[in-house]
């Protein structure tokens, strides 16, 4: 009986290393400000090969990634977002109505790359292994790929932003996707335009402070 190939040694992560990763992630910044310098598409295209090293429930890989190019779509979206922004504004008032309007919370203006991304329900790979009763873990996987993407462009030093405020079915009839696939992430990437910081701009703009980790966690 022939023997199993041996697996390829894992790497060692040293302390160098783990002080590096969390750099990482303490400076990972929602971008919402861009250049419109472009981006090599070499670029995107690895970061979306990273993305989709992710985990995944069932080993599924249930991520679309939607590129939005063409410039009347890219108009469509843009509508979008100016109409879901303006009935958000409606859920403020006094104060902090006025510190909503005041934040920039797109760069679909100026981010030469829009990406709009999805979790198809319905694929076939996975075979449906430990999803059946939690299905939402799907859509979970995606947004870990999400995440992966986002710290990638930032250790190139690529800005992400991720636009939230919009009609889900409205883009789904507008990029013309399967009407089983549920919408996840816009994201915006590009060269931000703006200097970064230690604290997130919501953070410093007064919006909301970033809270100790211990105060999440809850103990049975």
């Amino acid at each position: 009986m022939a023997e199993a190939p041996p697996f390829n040694a894992a790497p060692v992560f040293n302390e160098h290393f783990r002080r590096r990763f969390e750099d990482l992630v303490a400076w990972r910044r929602d971008i919402r400000h861009f250049k419109p310098d472009p981006v090599d598409p070499a670029v995107v295209d690895d970061l979306i090969r990273l993305a989709c090293l992710a985990p995944s429930v069932g080993n599924s890989q249930p991520w679309r990634f939607v590129m939005v190019e063409d410039p009347s779509l890219r108009v469509r979206v843009r509508a979008n977002f100016a109409t879901a922004n303006s009935d958000a504004l409606h859920d403020y008032d006094g104060e902090r109505a006025k510190l909503y309007a005041s934040l920039k919370l797109s760069g679909l203006d100026r981010a030469p790359v829009q990406v709009a991304l999805f979790c198809d329900g319905e694929g076939a790979l996975g075979h449906g292994l430990g999803s059946r009763t939690m299905p939402q873990t799907l859509e979970h996987s995606v947004a870990g790929a999400a995440v992966i993407l986002g710290l990638a462009a930032r250790a190139r030093g690529v800005g992400v932003g991720y636009v939230s405020i919009l009609d889900p079915e409205r883009l789904k009839a507008d990029l013309e996707v399967p009407e089983s696939w549920q919408f996840v992430s816009y994201m915006c990437i590009g060269w931000p335009d703006i200097a970064d910081s230690p604290e997130p701009e919501l953070q410093r703009r007064g919006w909301q402070d970033r809270k100790p980790h211990g105060s999440f966690v809850h103990r049975r």
